[in-house]
């Protein structure tokens, strides 16, 4: 356990990729999203897509966090293990940072009318509807799978090099493609959205919490032959 959190340790040495760049772009895109709110004629309420911009950060952060370290770990004498669940551990510290931004910027939303200018950054009502806990949950897990999704493609890369990545995602694509074809073809898209409406925040979070650990496991069994 103490090596695991030398792990952790070890990714948070560079606190500007795992801490102070997500803040920092945070920080940016809500600034450019209250001048944009401000510039908007409307007295409704404004919603933007910024505060997706952190969030879809922790992909790119999975990634750079096995490509950086890994290699240095294992000339470290780590095991696959130790490095594997002090990332997991890093990455869920930082995921847990950026859940408290987002719940503690949605309540200063709220006190102040959306900053003055009926503009929501961090509040959107269906994730709040069940409460900040649920809030603060629903944004928490959403950055950490996309961290491990990361993650499992940088240790595709290391295991099967760029043309096993690129098959995997084409696979991915296909499937994908497959699926709405279907969904088209029974002309369910509306139970597809009233299925999503119906499981609220709370309920999409369990799911994108077991999608985590589905895409944990597979990223552990890659990296058990990954090379660095």
């Amino acid at each position: 356990m103490n090596r695991t959190l030398s792990v952790m340790r070890m990714q948070f040495v560079n606190k500007y990729t795992f801490v102070w760049l997500p803040l920092i772009i945070l920080g940016a895109s809500l600034a450019l999203s209250v001048l944009i709110f401000a510039m908007i004629p409307y007295d409704g309420g404004k919603y933007g897509g910024g505060s997706q911009a952190p969030i879809w950060y922790f992909f790119a952060l999975g990634i750079t966090s096995l490509s950086y370290t890994f290699p240095f770990s294992q000339a470290l004498s780590l095991t696959r293990r130790e490095f594997f669940f002090g990332t997991m551990l890093a990455a869920g510290v930082t995921a847990l940072i950026l859940a408290v931004a987002f719940v503690l910027g949605g309540a200063i939303e709220v006190a102040t009318g959306g900053w003055g200018v009926n503009g929501y950054f961090f509040y959107l009502d269906w994730v709040w509807q069940s409460g900040w806990l649920v809030a603060g949950l629903f944004f928490g897990i959403l950055s950490l799978m996309l961290f491990v999704i990361g993650f499992w493609g940088a240790t595709l890369y290391r295991r099967f090099g760029a043309l096993g990545l690129t098959l995997t995602l084409v696979a991915f694509g296909v499937v994908l493609v497959i699926a709405m074809f279907l969904v088209q073809q029974l002309d369910a898209w509306g139970t597809v959205f009233e299925w999503f409406a119906a499981l609220g925040a709370g309920g999409l979070a369990l799911g994108m919490a077991g999608a985590t650990v589905v895409f944990g496991v597979v990223a552990w069994a890659t990296l058990r032959r990954a090379t660095p």
